[in-house]
């Protein structure tokens, strides 16, 4: 698939599809799938985690399925789709997980702070800008966002989050610039926005926003606030 002029890539990570698919919002992203110049793209790493490992355990098989159903669909398509090689993207998946889990160290060994399905989005953003592709990769986890977008604060949130004294390691920063990165939330504000949400009475895009923080988006209540200004 060659790209065109203006066409968006969405690489959309496990978790996203995951605080989507727990609040029942996966026919949302079908609908902003028939008005997108471009394509809600995953990584087969993010296929594992959200199809392949799920269809195993009967708790998640259901959700698993829903999503199966969009990639059957072409709603979701897969890296490859972009003449992209698997390869490539575990390459540079592995190089993503190697240096940003050397940046920080707790009392005893290393932060591991990035995990595969994330850095693989990662991985295929950069190999699509490479390639001339513009994208924006959608993810709701908060580590990783700061670490692309604020790295200085990253430290302060692993300190509380994991209760103990963190140390700088290496200030390899700089690795994870220029990404283009937002949640679950702004992409549901997005179908809202176009009047792509069933639901018309009520304050929906509160609801819509707060259902998505409670279910997976690292969302704040100031950052919910922001994006209601936005109306």
């Amino acid at each position: 698939m060659k790209a065109t002029e203006n066409k968006k890539v969405i690489i959309l990570d496990a978790g996203a599809l995951i605080s989507l698919s727990m609040n029942g919002l996966l026919h949302e992203l079908t609908k902003l799938k028939g008005i997108l110049n471009g394509d809600f793209i995953i990584t087969s790493q993010v296929k594992e985690e959200v199809i392949d490992n799920p269809l195993k355990i009967k708790a998640f098989e259901l959700e698993a399925l829903k999503v199966q159903s969009l990639l059957d669909d072409k709603v979701l398509v897969m890296a490859d789709s972009y003449n992209i090689n698997n390869a490539s993207v575990k390459a540079k998946t592995e190089e993503m997980i190697n240096i940003a889990n050397g940046i920080f160290a707790g009392s005893n060994n290393k932060v591991n702070i990035m995990h595969s399905g994330e850095a693989s989005c990662l991985a295929l953003s950069s190999i699509l800008s490479e390639k001339g592709i513009d994208n924006i990769i959608v993810i709701d986890e908060r580590t990783t966002r700061m670490l692309v977008e604020k790295p200085d604060n990253l430290k302060e949130l692993l300190e509380r989050k994991l209760h103990t004294n963190i140390t700088l390691v290496k200030k390899d920063f700089h690795y994870f610039k220029g990404f283009k990165i937002v949640r679950s939330a702004e992409l549901m504000y997005v179908a809202w926005k176009k009047n792509l949400i069933e639901l018309k009475k009520g304050d929906v895009l509160d609801a819509l926003l707060y259902a998505l923080k409670f279910k997976g988006c690292s969302i704040s209540d100031d950052e919910i606030s922001e994006i209601k200004k936005l109306k």
